[in-house]
C-alpha cells in the first residue's frame, strides 16, 4: 500500500502546543466576560484548524499531561525542577480546551504516571504497525526519536503551525548529522535545560554529534570514554552518570497501556451545537466562523473547505534580509524609489544607547542598515528619511523620538498600523507588532525556541518587521472606512510628530514646591490617621478593605454598603454616600486621610518623573481612549485635581524655564456643550452661545421660568450637572444621586429641560437609534466608533452601549477639534520660526512656553487656530491665560 492510500493518524501533544499558543499570543487581549484568559485555547484551535486542513487526517487524538509528576520525577525529583510555576493566566485554559476538543469530537488521552510524550510514542508505534501514516505534532525535541519511515514529526517552528518543520529521517540527519533514534543520545550528553537535565560540562552539540557518529551510540561512547582526550574527555569520565541518567529519562515509553488505540480515533463530525456553546462562552466569534466554514458538507471537518473563497493560504515567504551599507545602500534606495510611489516599510531599531539600525522593506525585498552616525555613506538613507517619500511603520512615535535624539530628520509618515488598527477597532490596541500580525494576518512572528539545543530560529529583526508592516497596512487599507481613513491621514498621522516633539521637550518643574506640599500632605495624612484611630481606640491599616469592613460594619455597626466578592464595598463612592446618610467622625477622618494620601501619591509620582534636565516628559497616547481623546501616561498629568487648593498648588510647580518669558495656557470653554448645540441644532442653545451669554444661567432661566439675573447658584449647579449629564447618558436616578435630590425632582427637571430644548431630546434619541441601525457612531470629521452591543439581548451590555453611544460623537468631535488645533498651531509656530513651544495637552487645555518677545505672535496663532479648528453653528470660545507657572496662568 502506498503512503497516499494509507489512513493518516495525527497525534498532538496538547500541553506543548497550548503553551506555545499561550506565550505567542497576548494575554490581555484574550479574556472573556467572566475574566477567564483564553489565549492558549484560541491559538491552539487556530493551529488545529490549519493542521486538519493541511494534513487531512482520518484519525486524530490529542494527548495531555495530567500533572508535572510521573515515573520520571520519582526516579529524579529534580526533573523539570527549574520550570517556574504555571502562569495563573494559563490555569483553567486546558480544561476549557479539552471541552472544545470534545465538542469537535476529537479524542483526548491522558495517563496517570506518564507524560503526553509517552502517549504519543505509544500511539505512533501502534499506528505504524497497523498500517497508518503517522504524524506526531509536538514542540518537544525528544519526539524526534519517534521518526522513522512511517512516522513524521511536525515541529511548530517560529511561525507556528502555518509553516511546520517536517522531520523525517532525512531531515533529522540533515539538521543533526545523526539518525532519529540517536537524537536522545545527543541530548543526554549535552543536557536539556528545559527539563533540568544537566549534561556533561564542555560538551556541546557538535562534540556530541562527533562522538555519536564515531562510536554509534551513547553506550559505546561511554565504553570508549578512556580514548577521548583533553578536558572534554575528563569531564565525560567524571560526569558520565549525568548522561546515563539523562538517557534513561529522555527515552519515551512506547508501550503504555491506553484506553484507546489508533482504530478508535477515527474522525467524526463536529457537534455544532456544542461548538457554538463553548465558543460563545469563550467569545471566539471569528474563530467560530472560521471553524464552521472549514467544516465539510456532512458536518465533519475532513479538510475540504466548503467555501473555497475563505481558504487560508500560507502567507508569502519572508524575504531574505540583506545588510546594506555604502554605495549598495544608495543603489538599493534609488532602485526601489524609482520603481514608483509605493510606500516602503520602515522600522527603526533603537534602545537606551540610541538608534542602532534601520529595517527597510518592499513587497518582496528587505534590507537592514546598521547605523553608524557621521559616516558619509549614509547620505542616501538620511536624504530618504527626510524626504516626503511615503513610509509605513508600526508605532511610529517612539521611533521618531529616537531619530530626533540622534539628530536625524524625518518626514513622510504615510501609515501607522497601530493607529490604523485602533481607528478600525477603537476598543482594542495591539500591545506589539506580533499581536497585530496574529490578529490580522493569522501568522505568528518568529521567536527563538528555548526548547532547542541550539535554536534554529531567531526573533525577527527590524527589516522583517518592516516587511510585515507593509502587509498589515495593505490589509488595513481595505478594512478601514473612508471617514476613518481621512481622520488617519489628516489628523492622527500628522499629530505623531507633534506629540513626539512635545514629549521630548517636556515641562520644567519647581521641585521645592512639590517637596513642600508633599511634606504638608504627609503630616495631614498622619494627623487624620491618628485622629481616626483615637475614634475607634486602636490602629488599623486604613488602606485595607478587610480591616475597614471590620471597623465600619462590625465595630461601628454602620449600614452595609453594596456587596462585593470580598464583603461590602469600601470604595470612595460607597463611603462618601455612607458618610452623607450616616455621618460618623471616624468615616469623615478616613475620607480626609484618603484625599491627602491620594494627593501625596500624585506628587510622589511627579517627583519620580522629573528627569535630569529638571523637566517631566509625559507620554501621550493617541490610542489611549475609545473616543479619540489623547491620554497622558508616565506620569498621568490628567489626574491632577482642577478645583481644589492642593490641585492648584501642584499645578503651580509646572513652570516656564528661566530662558523663557512665561507660560501661556489656552482652553476651550464648554466645548462639549457647544458641540451638543451644533449636532442637535437646538435653537435655544445656539442662541445662548451666539449671544455670548452664560449658558447655564440662560438654560436655568428657561427651565425655572425666571429672569437670567434671578437664577440662583443652586439652580445653575443643577442645570450644569444635567446639561453635561445628558451628554453622558445620565438618567434621572443618576442625576438625583449626583445632586442629592429626590428622584421625582430630578425627573421633573429633565422633563422641563426637554420641554424647552426639544431638539436636544430628539438628537439624543436619534443618535442611539441610528447607531443601532449602522452599528457605529460618527464624529463631525468621520471618526467611527462601533457599538456591537446596542442590539445585545443582555440588558446591562445594551444599556452601557447606549450611554456610550450618546457621548461618542460629542467627545470624539471634541477630540478631533483639539487635535486639528494642535496641528495648525504647530505648523504656524514652525512657519513663523518662533522659539516658543507647545508643552502640554490636558483635557481641553494647551500649555505653551513663551520665548521673550513672542507673546503677541503666539497668542494670535493659538487663538486663531483653536477657535477656527471647526466650522460649527456656534463659536468655539478660547480662554487664554498668562503666568510664570501653570496655576498663575489659569483663567
Amino acid at each position: 500500500m502506498s503512503d497516499s492510500e494509507k489512513p493518516t493518524l495525527l497525534v498532538i501533544d496538547g500541553h506543548s502546543l497550548a503553551f506555545r499558543a499561550f506565550y505567542a499570543l497576548p494575554i490581555d487581549s484574550f479574556v472573556n466576560r467572566e475574566g477567564q484568559h483564553t489565549n492558549a485555547i484560541h491559538g491552539f484551535i487556530a493551529m488545529l484548524i490549519n493542521l486538519l486542513k493541511n494534513e487531512k487526517p482520518t484519525h486524530i487524538a490529542v494527548a495531555f499531561d495530567i500533572s508535572r509528576y510521573s515515573f520520571r520525577t520519582r526516579d529524579y525529583p529534580e526533573y523539570k525542577g527549574t520550570r517556574g510555576e504555571t502562569p495563573p493566566e494559563f490555569v483553567g485554559q486546558v480544561p476549557l480546551l479539552e471541552e472544545a476538543l470534545h465538542a469537535m469530537n476529537i479524542v483526548t488521552v491522558t495517563k496517570e504516571d506518564y507524560e503526553a510524550d509517552d502517549i504519543l510514542a505509544t500511539l505512533a508505534r501502534q499506528g505504524a504497525e497497523q498500517g497508518f501514516r503517522v504524524f506526531v505534532v509536538s514542540g518537544d525535541r525528544d519526539s524526534l526519536q519517534l521518526v522513522n519511515d512511517d512516522v513524521t514529526v511536525l515541529y511548530p517552528n517560529a511561525r507556528g503551525v502555518s509553516e511546520l518543520k517536517r522531520y523525517d529521517p532525512q531531515t533529522v540527519f540533515e539538521r543533526y548529522g545523526i539518525a532519529p533514534h540517536q537524537y536522545p543520545d545527543i541530548a543526554a550528553l549535552v543536557g536539556e535545560t528545559s527539563d533540568n537535565l544537566i549534561g556533561i560540562d564542555k560538551v556541546g552539540e557538535k562534540t556530541a554529534v562527533k562522538w555519536i557518529t564515531k562510536y554509534g551510540s551513547l553506550d559505546e561512547v561511554l565504553a570508549h570514554a578512556d580514548e577521548i582526550t583533553g578536558v572534554v574527555g575528563e569531564k565525560l569520565r567524571e560526569q558520565k552518570e549525568n548522561a546515563i541518567r539523562n538517557r534513561r529519562l529522555n527515552r519515551l515509553v512506547n508501550d503504555v497501556e491506553l484506553p484507546v488505540g489508533p482504530a478508535d480515533l477515527a474522525r467524526k463530525p463536529i457537534n455544532e451545537q456544542a461548538i457554538r456553546e463553548i465558543f460563545g462562552r469563550l467569545q471566539f466569534k471569528t474563530l467560530l466562523e472560521r471553524l464552521l466554514k472549514a467544516a465539510a458538507e456532512d458536518g465533519g471537518l475532513d479538510g475540504q473547505i466548503v467555501d473555497e473563497t475563505v481558504s487560508e493560504e500560507v502567507g508569502p515567504e519572508v524575504p531574505v534580509v540583506r545588510t546594506l551599507i555604502d554605495e549598495e545602500l544608495a543603489n538599493w534606495i534609488e532602485r526601489v524609489s524609482a520603481a514608483g510611489t509605493r510606500a516602503l516599510g520602515l522600522q527603526v531599531e533603537h534602545g537606551p544607547g540610541g538608534v542602532t539600525g534601520f529595517g527597510l522593506a518592499t513587497d518582496d525585498d528587505s534590507a537592514y542598515v546598521p547605523w553608524a552616525p557621521g559616516r558619509p555613506d549614509y547620505t542616501a538613507l538620511e536624504a530618504w528619511l527626510a524626504s516626503d517619500a511615503p513610509k509605513h511603520m508600526y508605532y511610529a512615535k517612539p521611533q521618531l523620538k529616537a531619530l530626533s535624539r540622534a539628530g536625524i530628520r524625518f518626514s513622510g509618515l504615510a501609515f501607522d498600523t497601530r493607529l490604523a488598527g485602533w481607528l478600525i477597532r477603537p476598543g482594542t490596541v495591539p500591545k506589539s507588532l506580533a499581536e497585530q500580525v496574529y490578529e490580522i494576518l493569522g501568522e505568528t512572528l518568529p521567536v527563538a525556541d528555548p526548547n532547542q539545543l541550539v535554536p534554529a530560529d531567531d526573533a525577527i529583526g527590524p527589516a522583517t518587521e518592516a516587511w510585515y508592516v507593509l502587509r498589515l497596512a495593505d490589509s488595513q487599507a481595505l478594512a478601514i472606512d473612508a471617514g476613518s481613513r481621512r481622520v488617519l491621514d489628516e489628523i492622527e498621522l500628522p499629530l505623531v510628530s507633534v506629540l513626539a516633539r512635545m514629549e521630548l521637550d517636556g515641562v520644567a518643574i519647581d521641585q521645592p514646591v512639590l517637596a513642600a506640599l508633599r511634606q504638608e500632605l504627609t503630616a495631614q495624612a498622619d494627623a487624620f490617621a491618628a485622629s481616626a484611630f483615637a475614634e475607634i481606640g486602636h490602629e488599623v491599616n486604613l488602606g485595607s478593605p478587610k480591616q475597614l469592613q471590620q471597623v465600619l460594619f462590625d465595630e461601628l455597626g454602620m449600614p452595609k454598603t453594596r456587596s462585593t466578592k470580598t464583603g461590602f464595598s469600601t470604595d470612595a463612592a460607597a463611603l462618601a454616600d455612607l458618610q452623607e446618610k450616616n455621618p460618623h467622625p471616624f468615616l469623615g477622618l478616613l475620607l480626609q486621610h484618603r484625599d491627602a494620601t491620594k494627593l501625596k501619591q500624585i506628587i510622589e509620582t511627579l517627583e519620580r518623573s522629573v528627569e535630569g534636565d529638571g523637566r517631566i516628559h509625559t507620554t501621550y497616547d493617541q490610542t489611549g481612549t475609545t473616543t479619540g481623546r489623547i491620554s497622558s501616561n508616565d506620569p498621568n498629568l490628567q489626574n491632577i485635581p482642577v478645583r481644589t487648593d492642593e490641585g492648584r498648588r501642584i499645578r503651580s510647580a509646572f513652570m516656564s524655564a528661566p530662558e523663557y518669558e512665561t507660560l501661556l495656557t489656552a482652553d476651550y470653554s464648554q466645548i462639549e456643550m457647544r458641540i451638543m448645540a451644533h449636532l442637535s441644532g437646538d435653537a435655544g442653545l445656539i442662541e445662548a452661545f451666539n449671544a455670548g451669554e452664560d449658558l447655564h444661567r440662560f438654560v436655568g432661566a428657561r427651565i425655572f421660568g425666571v429672569e437670567p439675573a434671578d437664577v440662583t447658584p443652586a439652580m445653575r449647579s443643577k442645570v450644569k450637572a444635567m446639561s453635561y449629564g445628558l451628554a453622558y447618558g445620565l438618567s434621572a436616578f443618576g442625576l438625583s444621586k449626583q445632586l442629592r435630590i429626590e428622584s421625582s425632582e430630578a425627573k421633573q427637571l429633565m422633563t422641563d429641560y426637554f420641554a424647552r430644548f426639544g431638539a436636544v431630546r430628539d438628537y439624543l434619541r436619534n443618535v442611539v437609534e441610528q447607531a443601532r441601525i449602522d452599528g457605529y457612531t460618527e464624529t463631525i470629521f468621520g471618526r467611527r466608533r462601533p457599538f456591537a452591543d446596542l442590539n445585545s439581548t443582555n440588558r446591562v451590555l445594551r444599556d452601557n452601549a447606549e450611554r456610550a453611544a450618546l457621548n461618542a460623537p460629542i467627545q470624539g468631535s471634541a477630540a478631533d477639534i483639539m487635535k486639528i488645533a494642535m496641528l495648525g498651531i504647530a505648523r504656524d509656530i514652525a512657519a513663523g520660526e518662533l522659539r516658543s513651544r507647545m508643552l502640554l495637552q490636558v483635557h481641553d487645555e494647551l500649555i505653551f512656553e513663551v520665548a521673550a518677545g513672542e507673546w503677541d505672535a503666539l497668542e494670535q496663532i493659538v487663538t486663531a487656530r483653536m477657535s477656527g479648528a471647526a466650522e460649527l453653528s456656534v463659536p468655539l470660545d478660547v480662554q487664554v491665560g498668562r503666568g510664570r507657572n501653570w496655576d498663575a496662568a489659569a483663567h
